[in-house]
């Protein structure tokens, strides 16, 4: 009797907790709050990727700030989950900063920066004196600015940094060139006022033109395309499996390739070879 008992004892405790470990799965959460800058990756997201997670049961509330230096803190203090704005260059460079542990999981179609001019339909105008537009973040403008090395225009010194670049690293080579320091966002609406501009494919794409017109598009290495940033203690939860799959599927694949206006943007999959 005390046998059967003991059985029955140990069935019951399994059953008891059976449920609970089921209980705990069906209150996996279902909500995620999104931080994006401006530009067209929240339009990524709103059309291409929300569909697939309000399928798959998840509520989604988007947060865009009007500047990026926003977003991270917002994710410090816990009220976004996961952002989509920055580099993994970028990211390291504030986890760093701010004492934080984001990670990234998954890589999104970038928008290369271009050389642009409304001056110039040709780089073989520029001289001595020739003035040019870059972004003021370090990150963006150490890009913007390998672009004028690989054109000759300048020389960049072998101890540059990346999150922490400055023009001191940058010399005159072919040609000695005056540049004009702006935030990135408004670099496309000051081009009348310099010969050339280098500008983030983002803010070329949300304005309606085509990132193809660049004079010069960037060869955009890993460590500056966009990435899904979430904080690292996230990465197994069920949520952030959910928004990195949705990311890297066929369907989100499907709309980017339909949607002109992300002709020449560097795609997930290229990515993933």
């Amino acid at each position: 009797m005390k046998r059967l008992f003991l059985l029955a004892a140990i069935g019951l405790l399994l059953f008891v907790s059976a449920c609970g470990t089921e209980k705990t799965a069906s209150a996996e959460k279902k909500e995620m709050t999104v931080g994006f800058g401006v530009g067209t990756y929240e339009e990524q997201f709103r059309k291409g990727i929300l569909p697939i997670l309000e399928e798959k049961g998840y509520k989604v509330d988007i947060k865009t700030f009007s500047q990026n230096m926003q977003v991270n803190p917002a994710m410090k203090e816990g009220s976004i989950d996961a952002s989509v704005f920055q580099s993994t260059a970028y990211m390291e460079g504030i986890n760093e900063q701010l004492d934080m542990d984001m990670k990234g999981i998954t890589f999104v179609p970038t928008a290369p920066q271009g050389l642009y001019s409304q001056k110039h339909t040709s780089l073989e105008d520029v001289k001595d004196g020739t003035t040019v537009a870059l972004p003021n973040d370090p990150v963006n403008q150490e890009r913007a600015v390998r672009i004028l090395e690989e054109l000759g225009w300048v020389k960049v010194k072998a101890d540059a940094g990346t999150t922490d670049f400055n023009l001191s690293s940058v010399e005159p080579d072919q040609y000695d060139i005056s540049f004009k320091v702006l935030d990135p966002a408004q670099i496309l609406v000051s081009l009348q006022d310099v010969d050339y501009g280098i500008i983030n494919g983002n803010y070329i794409a949300n304005a309606g033109k085509k990132i193809t017109d660049a004079l010069k598009i960037e060869n955009t290495p890993k460590q500056h395309r966009i990435i899904v940033s979430i904080n690292k203690e996230n990465e197994n939860k069920q949520w952030a499996k959910d928004l990195k799959a949705a990311y890297e599927s066929e369907e989100f694949d499907k709309y980017i390739k339909s949607q002109d206006k992300y002709d020449g943007f560097i795609l997930v999959d290229s990515d993933k070879k």
